[in-house]
């Protein structure tokens, strides 16, 4: 039987992270995909000359239908320079935007990396955000960006771009982690309340906002209002009990990019009052390094080290998903995040979320994982600092499994189908006056 032809085109112009893991997936799992990628290094120059590369490196080929890329490449050049692959349907997919991605100083954004992306979008058949945030920001930024221009703006541009766009989430391989759960974990899945179940299915009524004294503490309830939850009940009702043994110390875990961008000063300042407050936890600080660490880890090593239980970005992810399936609290403090794949990772293995009240965790979460300023953040940590079983005994209100492959792989299969635009009908004449750059 021959093997049928590549009629999917993948592009890639760094391929690395969660832009692997995506043309890897649907290579894998879309019949008729083929894909060209340049390595994840220097981001800037992939951005600038991917265009460039891929005119060279990709063949001409008549069988082609459906062009997939990310933002990072500059659609609109390549299209210029292969006028082949402008006939295709071209689906353009941002895992991030740039015309809000943050820099420490404004004046340090390059103009030219958004307009890239504004460019791509105009030229593109269907635009795909991870998330309505990253969406709504980047549709919303185009006409404040484009003033930028000191003459003779452009007008209008996300009017022209707005129809074509569409939500669809990042897709997930969420691994099994039933051999890594702890006990309780385990407990709460034999129960039917599994990491990523939709509990409205199961049957189960998880109340969030616990307000009956009884759900506190086996004491009386004086000192808890109605209405609060758990985490924001007064910190003089939320004591272990002083008798049996101790109770394990609440396992935070933090597994971000060490970089700027995620705000690891705000993470490791709240940590260091709790520590001044006299409270007890167990830390994992993973995550990808880099050659210019924030000053502030080395600094948090040396003042939390007693209570530090994983440092640094772990080899394999078996041992990545061993930690998170240990921990009890996953924590963001990030700046900005377009979806958030490591604390929905961390949701799957059982962890409670504690994420900023913006970005996207609105988009992800319900209010109760939320937090809306620092001095929230310190209270709620505090809280279960103070008793750690009401993390360990809470299942998360969130269906993981929404933002699987499973979930998702129909809506992905039916953008990248045959539906070619009427004028690619024409793409066999016009391929065969490009053989020469071959």
């Amino acid at each position: 039987m021959l093997e049928e032809s590549p009629h999917i085109v993948l592009l890639e112009a760094f391929y690395g992270g969660s832009h692997k893991q995506l043309i890897d997936l649907l290579k894998s799992h879309v019949p008729g995909c083929t894909a060209f990628t340049l390595p994840a290094k220097k981001w800037h120059w992939k951005a600038r000359t991917g265009a460039l590369y891929f005119m060279q490196t990709v063949p001409v080929c008549p069988s082609y239908r459906v062009l997939f890329t990310s933002s990072v490449l500059n659609l609109c050049e390549l299209v210029a320079l292969r006028p082949d692959l402008a006939l295709l349907k071209k689906v353009l997919y941002f895992h991030e935007n740039q015309l809000i991605y943050p820099v420490q100083k404004d004046q340090e954004r390059d103009f030219q990396y958004g307009y890239n992306q504004v460019l791509s979008c105009l030229v593109a058949d269907v635009v795909l955000f991870n998330s309505r945030f990253n969406m709504d920001s980047f549709l919303s930024s185009i006409k404040t960006f484009m003033k930028k221009i000191p003459d003779h703006r452009p007008k209008d541009l996300d009017q022209l771009i707005r129809p074509k766009c569409q939500v669809l989430h990042y897709p997930i391989q969420f691994p099994e982690v039933t051999r890594l759960l702890p006990k309780h974990k385990l407990l709460r899945r034999a129960a039917g309340l599994s990491p990523g179940e939709d509990i409205s299915a199961s049957g189960t009524q998880h109340q969030l906002c616990i307000t009956r004294s009884e759900d506190l503490h086996s004491g009386g309830d004086e000192d808890v209002v109605p209405g609060q939850t758990f985490l924001e009940a007064d910190p003089r009702s939320s004591e272990e009990p002083t008798t049996g043994p101790r109770v394990k110390a609440l396992h935070i875990v933090w597994p971000h990019r060490w970089e700027h961008d995620k705000n690891p000063e705000l993470f490791f300042s709240t940590l260091l009052t709790l520590k001044d407050r006299g409270l007890d936890f167990d830390l994992s600080v993973l995550g990808q390094t880099y050659s210019d660490t924030p000053d502030i880890f080395a600094e948090a090593r040396r003042r939390l080290g007693g209570r530090v239980l994983h440092w640094g970005f772990l080899p394999t992810k078996d041992e990545y998903f061993r930690v998170l399936c240990q921990a009890d609290v996953v924590v963001s403090t990030t700046r900005h995040e377009f979806f958030g794949v490591a604390v929905l990772e961390a949701v799957h293995c059982g962890c409670f979320p504690l994420c900023p009240k913006s970005l996207v965790y609105p988009e992800l979460f319900p209010d109760e994982y939320l937090y809306a300023t620092p001095e929230q953040l310190l209270k709620k940590l505090q809280g279960l600092c103070r008793r750690p079983h009401l993390a360990r005994t809470h299942t998360v209100q969130v269906n993981t499994a929404a933002f699987s492959w499973a979930a998702l792989k129909d809506r992905f299969q039916s953008l990248l189908a045959h539906s070619v635009p009427e004028h690619a009908t024409a793409a066999a004449s016009t391929a065969g006056t490009l053989t020469s750059l071959h």
